[in-house]
């Protein structure tokens, strides 16, 4: 059975979208799942944080992109998950897209390469809505939206949902909206929780698990190349992580995660 594709995505910045995508695919993973991450973001965030150099790597994304390389020939084996890498090149790749004929389709008919050979492939996109974007929802089954616990995090979800209906319409129709990540929380305030619950009714999607509360460790993580489920498997934002991949994944949720996510 191929693999079930989700793209992480949201244009805003900063909404932990790359550490996202990594705890995900090690939660995946730890659950037996074979997994693999592709960096659409010419940023390269989530190549550096699974501890590879995208300067020093060949090919990455960008070959695939540029006719040069087929998707397989790019893939890492990292020890949580399988990789297939961005470079800063990716950024010149995008403009290069612009003059492609069926451009939207690029990543899915690369993916039909190895999707037989995963559970579930994650799409890491990157912040914006352009033509990198719109190939990772052209080949995902499902969305997932990382939205941080702040007022103005959550404004440019509207648009990301108007982009998804226009891919639906026009190149991938059976695209659906896994549900929203309520990263960065802090469920000490009020304004946290009212914002959440704002954007659960405003734009009527489901939060997806837990809550996955703030922590310094998310930070810390990415420069032991590993995900925060590796780099310190106590913080509460692990056992929320490992909760939202079982929902996904159909399978059965651990009585003490929900207690370490504080749900």
């Amino acid at each position: 059975m191929p693999a079930t594709v989700y793209a992480v995505a949201n244009q805003k910045g900063g909404v932990a979208k790359t550490t996202t995508t990594i705890a995900l695919a090690a939660a995946f993973a730890e659950r037996g799942l074979a997994v693999l991450a592709c960096d659409l973001d010419p940023q390269a965030c989530l190549t550096f944080s699974l501890g590879y150099d995208p300067d020093a790597l060949e090919p990455t994304l960008h070959d695939v992109i540029a006719g040069q390389a087929r998707l397989p020939q790019t893939i890492l084996q990292h020890a949580e998950t399988d990789l297939a890498p961005a470079s800063i090149e990716l950024a010149g790749s995008e403009v290069a897209l612009l003059s492609r004929t069926g451009r939207e389709y690029l990543l899915r008919s690369e993916l039909a390469a190895v999707v037989d050979s995963y559970d579930v492939v994650l799409l890491d996109c990157p912040p914006s809505l352009g033509v990198l974007t719109v190939n990772g929802l052209t080949a995902a089954d499902a969305v997932i939206v990382p939205v941080q616990c702040e007022t103005l995090s959550h404004r440019g979800v509207a648009q990301l949902l108007d982009t998804i209906a226009d891919v639906r319409r026009l190149t991938n129709p059976g695209l659906d909206v896994a549900g929203l990540v309520a990263t960065m929380f802090d469920g000490r305030t009020r304004h946290a929780r009212a914002v959440l619950a704002d954007v659960e009714q405003r734009y009527g999607l489901d939060v997806l698990g837990a809550p996955v509360r703030k922590s310094v460790r998310f930070a810390e993580a990415p420069h032991e190349g590993v995900s925060i489920l590796a780099y310190d498997d106590s913080v509460p934002g692990a056992a929320a992580y490992r909760i939202i991949a079982a929902e996904l994944a159909g399978l059965d949720v651990e009585p003490a995660w929900r207690e370490r996510a504080g749900v």
